[in-house]
């Protein structure tokens, strides 16, 4: 409670005026049956003629008019509170999500995520929106119309009485099924949204390989999970109606009949017969809203415990403990000491192992070696997407865990194997690097990533829309985008993990030639696959399996390095044959 407490406080008048208006509603519905029953006996039976009919009548019209005052005043603030309350929840929920590590990220997919931050707040926001609605009326109705019927005939109110305990009982069963339930059905939107998701990204391969049907066979598969489980559920929400109708059917019954025998002995006049069947209709529906309200807070509880789980996950990767907050990288000098690291606390295996480097500034570094040899581990350990699990990561001299999230990644330039794009125009895209920047600084560094060509053969230039993740254009093109959007952030340390794997030869010469003359000063780490795009590096790491195995320049390694070699001369080779 003390968690949702900040969600409640900037909206606590309408949390407090919406019940207020309807208790106005409650006591209206209490009040009427009562001046139906003097109609009935006063006016018609008692003989005080038309005069007071009239009258009573104008009295239930002020009232149902007050009623409807307080429904429409009670159902605002309801959706005022309870849009603001899931509004403001969403927001902290996205928050905490941007704050997530790599490795806080990798506990949850997609389609998780996605739908606790839509479906899941949408139910804790129907559900408060309900109890806003409901929590005072319902007991209240409740409440009122039980005293009213004792008022009116205790004798009679005790068949009442006789109703309630059952359909109690009957509640504490439906909601004791319908949380599991509906928990299972949350988990298998996920799956849903997961499957969804992952066919719309990927569109493109899926139709390249023919894989439609095989799609469609996956998508329908967590569709009908989806469905049964929704079914399940709702079996419970179906169960209910029948048994409270049930209820109010024989208790209505009851009371007609014990009722009608009263007026008969003359025990009992019939207002007071109407009226009482008025309030037992009111009981009983009161007590239904009270088992919607039920089977609802279910859902809603399902789906709060889901949210919590995020707002609850510890992230393990912060500042809080940095030293140096306000310190920014100035020289890009990069040190690795004694430095281990590994993904997972439990796994065996290091996939860096006792890594000891010394990178100067302004040094241009080549790192090469065998998929999964733990490259793009190393330099993840950089700007602190990882922290190692042993020794030290030191930029400029200072540990990187003395450095502000913010300060050290503003100083780090990384373009990952992944190029991702965003959906908006080119210049949107790459003013990412820095959204200050003038169009002409843009265009520099747009020609120094040999991407100023291609963009302006397009007929909006660099107003041309991207598609989602830049769909729109190829895998050469979206990489030189992103290249140059890391030169526009003038980093001191450039990270280039495998990004110019679709770039011919030639257009990757002339990249480099543009770090060496427009970023001079900043330290860069090529990591690549093509001996060729690491050759002319000041410094060139060998890894295998985690471990260096070599490092020198091209010519000392081609000397002392038996793996450096071997991947030279076969990819020597493939050009020959070529």
């Amino acid at each position: 409670m003390k968690r949702y407490w900040k969600y409640v406080r900037p909206y606590l008048s309408a949390f407090i005026i919406g019940p207020i208006m309807m208790i106005v509603e409650v006591i209206g519905e209490v009040v009427m049956p009562l001046l139906l029953s003097k109609i009935i006996d006063n006016g018609i039976s008692g003989g005080r003629g038309i005069s007071y009919i009239i009258a009573m009548g104008i009295t239930m019209v002020i009232t149902a008019l007050c009623m409807m005052g307080g429904g429409v005043g009670g159902a605002f603030f309801a959706i005022k509170a309870s849009s603001g309350f899931a509004n403001d929840l969403r927001k902290d929920l996205f928050n905490k999500i941007q704050e997530f590590s790599f490795k806080n990220i990798d506990q949850y997919n997609t389609g998780s995520l996605i739908t606790r931050l839509t479906n899941d707040i949408t139910q804790v926001q129907n559900m408060i929106q309900m109890m806003m609605r409901m929590a005072l009326r319902a007991p209240g109705m409740l409440i009122g119309a039980l005293i009213m019927a004792f008022a009116l005939n205790a004798k009679l109110a005790l068949v009442i009485l006789c109703v309630i305990p059952l359909l109690a009982i009957a509640l504490y069963f439906i909601m004791k099924t319908a949380f599991p339930r509906f928990k299972m059905m949350q988990k298998k939107l996920d799956v849903l949204n997961t499957v969804t998701q992952e066919n719309l990204t990927n569109i493109r391969v899926v139709k390249s390989f023919v894989r439609e049907t095989f799609e469609q066979d996956k998508f329908a598969k967590s569709n009908t999970n989806l469905k049964d489980s929704t079914i399940s559920a709702m079996k419970v929400v179906i169960f209910t109606m029948p048994v409270m109708t049930l209820a109010m059917n024989i208790t209505t019954l009851a009371v007609v009949w014990f009722g009608g025998n009263q007026i008969i002995a003359g025990g009992m006049t019939s207002g007071v017969l109407t009226a009482f069947i008025n309030y037992v209709t009111q009981i009983l529906m009161s007590l239904m809203m009270v088992s919607m309200i039920i089977l609802n807070s279910s859902r809603a509880l399902a789906s709060a415990k889901r949210i919590n789980e995020v707002l609850c996950t510890e992230i393990d990767l912060t500042d809080e403990n940095a030293l140096h907050k306000d310190l920014t990288v100035q020289q890009g000098k990069i040190e690795f000491r004694d430095v281990f690291f590994k993904y997972y606390k439990n796994s065996e295996r290091w996939v860096l192992e006792n890594i000891n480097l010394v990178f100067q500034p302004g040094e241009t570094i080549g790192i090469i070696g065998s998929t999964g040899c733990g490259k793009s581990s190393l330099v993840q350990l950089i700007p602190r997407l990882y922290d190692a699990n042993r020794g030290q990561v030191l930029v400029d001299d200072v540990n990187v865990k003395d450095y502000s999230l913010k300060n050290l990644r503003s100083g780090v330039g990384i373009v990952l194997q992944k190029n991702v794009l965003f959906s908006g125009t080119i210049m949107e895209n790459l003013k990412w690097g820095d959204e200050a920047a003038q169009d002409e600084t843009v265009y520099q560094f747009a020609e120094s990533a040999q991407a100023h060509g291609f963009i302006t053969s397009f007929q909006e230039g660099y107003e041309t829309e991207l598609g989602q993740g830049g769909v729109n254009v190829s895998g050469g093109q979206k990489q030189r985008l992103c290249i140059a959007r890391t030169m526009l952030k003038k980093p001191k340390i450039l990270i280039l993990d495998d990004s110019t794997s679709a770039v011919d030869t030639a257009t990757e010469a002339r990249i480099r030639e543009s770090f060496r003359k427009e970023l001079k000063n900043t330290t860069k780490i090529i990591i690549a696959q093509r001996i060729s795009s690491v050759i002319d590096a000041d410094k060139i790491i060998v890894m295998d399996d985690g471990k260096i195995v070599g490092m020198g320049t091209h010519a000392e390694l081609m000397q002392s390095c038996e793996a450096y070699s071997e991947i030279f001369y076969s990819q020597m080779d493939k050009k020959v044959t070529a």
